[in-house]
Formats: C-alpha cells, sequence, structure tokens
C-alpha cells in the first residue's frame, strides 16, 4: 500500500479525486493538505470537510491548511466553473425546513500548516511517501524551499498539471494549477524529486457523462449519491453551455487513478521547463515529448501521453460510490 499525502484546492473534481483516493485500496492517505487554488485556501479547508462528512463513514488522515496565495503571481480562482463555494453551490442548498443540506464536520486539529505537515511526513517515512498534487503546487514549493533536503527523502510527486501538445484550460497556453503558481511549479520541477505529469493531453481523453453520472447518483442514493449530483451539477452546465460537451473530463480523479494503476497509462520521459513571465504565455508547459529523440537536458520528470480510458472509467465508477 502507498503512503501519500494528497494536496488539494477543493473544487468539484477535486471532490471527486479525494474520495477516489480514500475509497482505493492500494492507497494509505496519510495527511491532506489544503492549498488556494480553485477557490480561496479557506473556502478549500470548509469544502474539504463538506466532503468528508458527506462521504459518511471514512477514516479521517490528517489535515492542514496550507498556503493562501501564490509565490510571485497575482491571484487567480476558477469559481467560474466551479461555483462560488467552490463545490457548486452546495453550501447555499436547504432543506425544506431551512436547514442546510450539507453540514462540515469537525476536521482533525494540526497545530502546524501544510508545508510543515508535508516535511514531516516524509522525514518519519524516508522514501515511502508519495506527494499527489492536484491544485497549484506552492505548498509543495514552499517546502522544497525550506528544506530541500529532506524533501529529496519524499519518493516521488504525481501531479495533475501542464499542457503540452493541447491547448490550455484557462489560456490558450496554460493549464490550471500550473498558472495558478508558475513559479513554483518550476521550483518543483527543479527540485530533484522524481516527478510524474498528467496533463491535460490525458485527462482531456477521460470525459464523465452528465446523464450517466447523474443516474448512477440517483441508483445509489444516500446522502453521498445525493451530494454527488448537487455539486457536479454546476459544472456539468458550464462546460454544456461553453464547449457543448454532455459531461466534464475528470482532470484530478486521473492523477489518482495513475498512482492505483499505472498500467492504465504510457509515458515518456521529458525535460519540462515553464513560463514563469506574465504575459500570453505564462504557466505553459514546454517539453519535447518526440519518443525518438536523441539529444537534449537529462528528463527532469515522466509525462503522461496515453491512457486507457475505458479501464480508468470502470475503475473510477466502482470506486467513486464505495461511500454510498
Amino acid at each position: 500500500m502507498q503512503r501519500i499525502i494528497l494536496d488539494t484546492d477543493p473544487g468539484v473534481d477535486d471532490a471527486l479525486a479525494i474520495a477516489l483516493a480514500l475509497n482505493s485500496s492500494g492507497l494509505k492517505v496519510e495527511a491532506i493538505t489544503t492549498v488556494n487554488g480553485n477557490v480561496g485556501v479557506d473556502y478549500c479547508t470548509r469544502n474539504l470537510s463538506l466532503i468528508l462528512s458527506a462521504m459518511g463513514n471514512v477514516s479521517v488522515p490528517i489535515v492542514a491548511e496550507g498556503e493562501s496565495q501564490p509565490l510571485s503571481v497575482s491571484i487567480v480562482n476558477a469559481s467560474h466553473v466551479h461555483g462560488s463555494d467552490g463545490l457548486g453551490g452546495v453550501t447555499q442548498l436547504r432543506d425544506a425546513n431551512g436547514n442546510q443540506c450539507y453540514l462540515d464536520m469537525l476536521l482533525p486539529s494540526v497545530t502546524t500548516g501544510a508545508v510543515d505537515v508535508v516535511l514531516e511526513l516524509v522525514t518519519r517515512y524516508p522514501g515511502q511517501v508519495v506527494l499527489l498534487c492536484i491544485g497549484p503546487l506552492t505548498n509543495i514549493a514552499k517546502a522544497v524551499l525550506k528544506c530541500p533536503i529532506g524533501m529529496k527523502k519524499t519518493k516521488g510527486i504525481v501531479l495533475m498539471g501542464g499542457a503540452f501538445e493541447v491547448y490550455g484550460n484557462v489560456t490558450l497556453s496554460a493549464e490550471f494549477n500550473v498558472y495558478a503558481d508558475p513559479h513554483a511549479a518550476q521550483i518543483v520541477f527543479d527540485s530533484g524529486i522524481p516527478i510524474t505529469i498528467v496533463p491535460l493531453d490525458v485527462t482531456h481523453q477521460v470525459l464523465l457523462n452528465a446523464r450517466e453520472f447523474e443516474k448512477l447518483c440517483v441508483r445509489h442514493g444516500g446522502q453521498w449519491g445525493k451530494f454527488l449530483s448537487d455539486c457536479t451539477k454546476v459544472c456539468f452546465e458550464f462546460h454544456r453551455y461553453h464547449e457543448g460537451l454532455d459531461g466534464f473530463y475528470l482532470h484530478d480523479p486521473v492523477a489518482v487513478g495513475y498512482l492505483e494503476y499505472p498500467g492504465f497509462f504510457d509515458t515518456v520521459p521529458a525535460y519540462v521547463q515553464v513560463e514563469i513571465n506574465d504575459g500570453l504565455t505564462r504557466g505553459r508547459t514546454v517539453a519535447d515529448l518526440r519518443a525518438d529523440r536523441i539529444d537534449g537536458p537529462e528528463p527532469n520528470a515522466q509525462v503522461c501521453v496515453g491512457i486507457n480510458t475505458s479501464q480508468f472509467l470502470d475503475y473510477f465508477l466502482d470506486c467513486i460510490f464505495a461511500s454510498a
């Protein structure tokens, strides 16, 4: 079983990824750390408590709130995609008596922030902890800057981020997680820690069908099924209106899938760099992904370039409702 720290900015697809990681038999979630991204970090931490509460009977790991702003650039968010609260508006839902439909839960208290929790756990379990990063990389970059030698004890980093041979999803050039803190991403890529990148090139191959998912939510019922139905509605509507899609891409859950079933994926080694300057190409990830290249810098990452979509979706749909 792999020990992981899940670094996240919940987020609708983050909610699905969190549930997937906690329900996956091959993963042991030692901690969940939050970071500013889809919404502000305080909202992200609140959303995490709502997700865990809705899941019901789940073992809650260490939880730590992380960085509230990127290293150097101005804050951006994705509330236009995920809803003003980051979870499709579930915090505003009321029952017939006027009570909140979904209540948060008391999270295990921690006395240190996300950066120190990461450093403490990779030191406690040297060579055993994988950092699964599905938001901006601010927490991880801060940990690298604070203790670069200690962070070398990390087994590896699997991150959802970047766009190489496809358009970005925040600008033509950039994917959101990298765009939100490009300086942090570059620090992580330069850290010397083994890195696997799950970019838009792969996640855009995995579409969650809105109608089929809604049917599954109704079939499974209970608090978890209703929560999933309610929190995903805004994302489904956004992609239907803006992109003509009957669904949305499972960006963050795909990164969880890589950890649980790497055999679903094709990867290539590459030297990845990030455009950190502001402007049209801020946050662009650049790498030569050609399999037949014969020269160039030493690779600093493995980049996912292909996925068995049907196998992943079967795993995802089986696992996501395990809490129902």
